[in-house]
């Protein structure tokens, strides 16, 4: 029997620090779209590169495998008709990974090196150009100007398929130094001419509206109803609204204000975007991406969370659950130090009349949002004590004053456990401190066991709620913990009896257990 005929699949959540050819081989043998993102196959013979789930069946000899799709390219391959791999969703490891490289994929992908090159990309991280370009060759495969590079050329995809945009206009948006660099990078990458590429365009163009729609692609399962329940429960009114299906909010970006309707589908998200300038694409879809947690491996969420007796049940009722995340960090911050110091209702309250006083208006309205939620320089020299309580504006107006003097930053350049320590000393409480780094630094591995939510959801599984045996628990679950988390705040109404009886617990068992 060929090579070709076999279908052995890899076990599932495999994410490959060092690509083992053998596993490579045998996930590309199954198919499986979920691998999609995790690795690249490139062919000698065509000199192409492919999704992993291609229906194409190259000889075993002939096939070369890599980490990203701008390794590919930077070896010579050329994007695969068929397949679009450069349209896949993202590779997991750069959420997991903190170190410096995980750091600087995630700053790539928002535009870091485009904004400011690689100098500046290193400087955020703290390394010298040199040394990071190391780094990235050893982990990646090519150095940073090579996955920018390929950040551009997908993004100058997106705008000739979606929108009436002249070619220059095009190239300029996606951040090319001249017509013709985009040109070679476009043949070089996908073996077509830009205008052959808007002529493959299946979806009409949406620009005469001021729209620019774009199809984000997830990996399955993927539950898009429960973030927008999340999002829902706590959208800020003029900033955000979560109605018939989908959620739309503004967005503050390096070059201008927009705004976002995501609608989730199953396997991908439709994105619609208005933006003031248009090269601030490719880092609204990057946020967007982010905030969905569209680049999650459930598979290996799911393989770590079924072997767990509690998690078991839920995992198998609720495929697919990810971690909200933040389009605004900043945002994120001041909302949650606002949170801290006042009751729910009133702390909504106070969010909607700051954002009408001091939120900047969008140009064109978007459904029910209005306004930018104020930017920390604006609250940091806003009379507060006109609409907050005292501790409430000392606490918004110390934080804000840090953000906008830079004392204060949540950047994916700095790391985590830093981040979380500095956020504690400006003011912020434990429980907000590690929030904030679960949502906007997308940590993977945070559990918030003294969250109300979380004592609840215990309470109503019959779990024991205190602190110590709550936390024991939580170790199962690592590195996956926010995941866990997520799976008991999106506890329903009649998700206690999925629960066989064997695996409920007295309160006063639970308690003398522990």
């Amino acid at each position: 029997m060929s090579d070709s005929c076999q279908h052995v699949v890899l076990p599932p959540g495999k994410v490959f620090r060092v690509l083992d050819f053998e596993r490579c081989w045998r996930a590309t043998l199954s198919r499986d779209t979920r691998f999609d993102g995790l690795f690249y196959s490139a062919v000698v013979t065509t000199g192409i590169y492919c999704r992993p789930s291609c229906p194409g069946c190259p000889m075993r000899k002939n096939v070369r495998f890599y980490r990203s799709a701008a390794a590919a390219q930077d070896a010579g391959y050329r994007a695969c008709k068929r397949c679009n791999p450069d349209a896949s969703p993202g590779s997991p490891e750069w959420n997991l990974r903190a170190d410096v490289v995980g750091r600087a994929m995630r700053l790539i992908a928002d535009g870091v090196c485009d904004r400011d090159g690689v100098a500046g990309l290193a400087a955020q991280l703290g390394y010298t150009t040199r040394h990071l370009h190391r780094l990235l060759t050893t982990e990646v495969g090519v150095g940073p100007q090579a996955l920018a590079r390929a950040q551009r050329a997908q993004t100058a995809r997106i705008l000739l398929e979606t929108t009436n945009l002249r070619i220059t206009d095009v190239a300029m948006a996606a951040g090319f130094s001249s017509v013709r660099q985009f040109n070679d990078t476009i043949a070089s990458v996908f073996d077509r001419t830009p205008t052959a590429l808007r002529d493959m365009a299946t979806s009409p163009a949406d620009h005469a509206a001021g729209m620019i729609t774009v199809r984000l692609a997830a990996r399955e399962p993927f539950d898009g109803p429960a973030l927008l329940r999340f999002f829902a429960a706590r959208a800020i009114p003029g900033v955000e609204e979560v109605d018939t299906g989908s959620y739309r909010r503004s967005l503050r970006l390096p070059h201008g204000a927009g705004a976002v309707a995501l609608t989730p589908h199953p396997g991908y998200v439709a994105a619609q975007f208005r933006l003031e300038d248009i090269r601030d694409l490719a880092t609204a879809i990057h946020r967007c991406r982010r905030l969905l947690d569209l680049d999650a491996d459930p598979l290996a969420v799911t393989e770590l969370l079924t072997s767990e007796p509690l998690m078991a049940p839920l995992t198998a009722a609720h495929p697919g659950l990810r971690v909200p995340g933040a389009a605004d960090p900043e945002e994120l911050l001041l909302c949650t130090a606002l949170r801290q110091t006042l009751p729910a209702l009133q702390g909504m309250t106070a969010l909607a009349a700051l954002t009408c006083r001091f939120g900047r208006p969008l140009p064109i309205p978007t459904g029910l949002v209005t306004h930018l939620f104020p930017s920390a320089q604006t609250l940091a020299e806003a009379p507060l004590t006109d609409l907050l309580p005292d501790e409430a504006a000392e606490l918004l107006r110390r934080i804000a004053t840090s953000l906008a003097t830079g004392d204060l930053t949540l950047s994916d350049g700095h790391d985590r456990a830093e981040t979380e320590r500095q956020l504690m000393k400006a003011g912020l409480s434990r429980h907000g401190a590690a929030y904030l780094v679960m949502r906007a630094l997308k940590d993977p591995d945070v559990f918030l066991a003294q969250a109300p939510s979380t004592g609840r959801a215990l309470q109503r599984l019959g779990q024991p709620t205190g602190l110590a045996p709550t936390m024991r628990r939580a170790e199962h679950w690592r590195p996956w913990r926010s995941y866990a988390l997520m799976q008991l705040w999106n506890l329903r109404p009649g998700d206690t009896q999925i629960f066989a009886p064997a695996h409920r617990t007295s309160p006063r068992s639970a308690t003398l257990a522990a």
